[in-house]
């Protein structure tokens, strides 16, 4: 699915979004002209295991709720997702692998739904509201935790599914080298720290030649600490929508895809 510049939101109301994680499931509607939610976010836990249909279930009382109506609903998933279909699952139950989330979640919610890798949703609310807003070429956004999420966004379209954080880097995956989970588990200064990610990203700077790289995840608030260490020509930023990113790229590709 290719994923257009922005629109004007819908007539009939806020468009909504969902971002599902291993913890919890949170919703909001999202007013298109700020990237700010309508209302108040709602949070319920992710359901024992996390199945498919036990999702489905949580995300159809959040939408009753938040979301009176049949407008859009955008929805994130922790994995790729190609043409609706759930393809990876490396922190949620492996039943998602093959399932077809498009279909499931609009059996149970009777309304236009889109669903999106939850990086890609973050790195395409930072295009359009937040740190990389009015960034022309190419963005990148890395998310730095348990493993490295990435989204590549270029001249305000989404190119989804990059998975950048399992490039190869000395024969071994980038996300085990660089991860901020590595950082904890290692107890590593933010200097050291800084060579390893230096080490990614100028592994990134060579494949893509970006414009600007953003860096999210809960880490990106000490971003002071280790940025400036980068050893890099891109320059790089920390994100700034934080943990409202998912639900609102959410939003955003459920109002523009569902036209």
């Amino acid at each position: 699915m290719q994923y257009p510049p922005a629109m004007a939101a819908t007539p009939a109301g806020h468009p909504f979004g969902i971002d599902f994680g291993g913890s919890g499931i949170k919703g909001a509607p999202v007013d298109l002209a700020s990237g700010e939610f309508a209302a108040e976010r709602t949070r319920i836990e992710t359901p024992a295991g996390g199945r498919p249909e036990d999702v489905a279930g949580v995300v159809a009382r959040l939408v009753a709720d938040g979301a009176p109506g049949n407008g859009p609903v955008g929805i994130t998933v922790p994995g790729v997702v190609v043409r609706g279909v759930v393809r990876s699952a490396a922190n949620i139950d492996k039943s998602w692998i093959g399932t077809d989330a498009v279909e499931l979640f609009t059996e149970q919610l009777d309304r236009p739904v889109v669903v999106v890798n939850d990086a890609d949703a973050a790195g395409l609310a930072e295009a359009r509201y937040g740190a990389a807003k009015d960034q022309a070429g190419l963005v990148v956004l890395t998310t730095l935790g348990t493993g490295i999420g990435t989204a590549l966004v270029h001249e305000g379209v989404l190119v989804p599914n990059s998975e950048l954080g399992h490039l190869e880097i000395n024969g071994k995956d980038a996300e085990t080298q660089a991860a901020n989970s590595v950082r904890e588990k290692k107890d590593l200064s933010w200097k050291e720290w800084a060579k390893l990610l230096s080490r990614y990203y100028h592994t990134l700077e060579r494949l893509l030649s970006p414009d600007l790289f953003v860096v999210g995840g809960g880490v990106s608030k000490h971003g002071a600490k280790f940025l400036p260490l980068l050893e890099i020509d891109t320059p790089i930023v920390p994100a700034t929508l934080r943990n409202t990113a998912g639900i609102v790229g959410a939003a955003v590709l459920a109002a523009e895809s569902t036209r």
